[in-house]
């Protein structure tokens, strides 16, 4: 047992909910971000255009996704160069294979198929061979068992979260809302999370009220002690700036998770806003305004995931850009303000309660 622990060290393998739950998970978000969620703006911004260069750059982009996802993993978990290459083929085939639930297929797949290329890394004199061919095969053997099972199971369980909200919007607003709204501030990520899952839709919709809450009343909260920087950090940042002040007092979360409550049935129950873009846009919020251009893409150039629950594209009218606005930025700061006043004559949240170390 010692040799084992020895040689997991030496290999820096950690088995843990860190180095998986987060560290892994917030990476594959990243590269969905840069592969899918950029592919799918650019791809919109040249049908809009006409300009089929665009088009084809956005169908490119797209189309590595799962390439992209494996190789952010394997880059979280430092794996050696040989693994981190070799991890592309690996995703790409998980992806495929997994369906609509692609994405949870890579995290798994790729996480194992990175830790078995590290374990043998450097372990023989014909590296070049070994440590790619341990990677490669384990990988693609794993998506050819589980990745379809894997992407039907996080399918479905997307599948009923949109159903569900469609049957109880107002319900369901809540409990998306805040959810992930909780999510996205905590250190792990609501935006794989939204991604595994296919969240589209009504479902979506909450979502990115959720977020929103969260990053743009975060950052009018706490605008006293942080100011224009705290402001710009959270609100197109990341919530998740206050984790270690929330340690300290966890009553600081309220006031948004509060307007998440409200916003979420709002949005879903009110001015119907769906994000019908990439799923990883509605666990993204206003980081990046990301959450925003996925709905106003989702508008004319409904995602993949999208269509196959039913969304087509839209011309969008004025309710739904006041939907939008409302949603997204001026209910969060109005609302989150104005709850957190009985918070800080209370003295349930003091002043310096919400200081960022910036």
């Amino acid at each position: 047992m010692a040799k084992i622990k020895e040689f997991l060290k030496r290999k820096d393998i950690v088995f843990s909910p860190k180095r998986y739950g987060i560290d892994a998970l917030g990476a594959m978000a990243q590269g969905l971000f840069c592969s899918l969620l950029v592919g799918t703006i650019v791809k919109t911004l040249g049908q809009q255009l006409a300009l089929q260069f665009l088009i084809d750059v956005g169908d490119f982009a797209s189309a590595m996704s799962g390439a992209a996802m494996a190789v952010a993993i394997g880059y979280a978990l430092k794996a050696p160069a040989l693994v981190l290459f070799s991890l592309a083929t690996v995703g790409y085939a998980a992806n495929s294979l997994g369906g609509a639930g692609g994405p949870l297929a890579v995290l798994i797949i790729a996480i194992a198929a990175a830790e078995c290329g590290k374990a043998v890394s450097k372990e023989t004199k014909v590296d070049i061979l070994v440590t790619p061919l341990t990677t490669i095969l384990v990988g693609v053997g794993l998506a050819a068992l589980i990745a379809a099972p894997i992407g039907a199971a996080a399918a479905a369980v997307g599948n009923f979260i949109k159903w569900a909200t469609d049957l109880q919007p107002f319900l369901m607003g809540i409990i998306v809302s805040v959810t992930v709204g909780i999510a996205l501030t905590l250190p792990i990520s609501s935006a794989a999370i939204c991604a595994a899952l296919g969240l589209t839709g009504l479902a979506g919709g909450a979502a990115v009220a959720g977020c929103c809450a969260h990053m743009v009343g975060f950052a009018v909260m706490s605008f006293r002690e942080n100011r224009w920087g705290g402001l710009v950090a959270q609100g197109i940042g990341t919530s998740m700036l206050q984790m270690p002040n929330l340690v300290k007092n966890p009553r600081c979360w309220l006031p948004p998770v509060i307007t998440s409550a409200i916003t979420g049935p709002i949005a879903t129950c009110i001015f119907k806003l769906q994000m019908n873009g990439a799923p990883v846009s509605s666990g993204m919020g206003t980081c990046g305004l990301v959450g925003q251009i996925g709905v106003v893409t989702g508008w004319f150039t409904p995602s993949d995931a999208a269509i196959l629950s039913g969304a087509a594209p839209i011309t969008p009218g004025a309710m739904d850009w006041l939907g939008l606005i409302l949603i997204c930025f001026v209910l969060p700061a109005v609302l989150t303000w104005l709850i957190a006043i009985p918070f800080r004559r209370s003295g349930w949240i003091k002043e310096g309660d919400l200081k960022l170390d910036m």
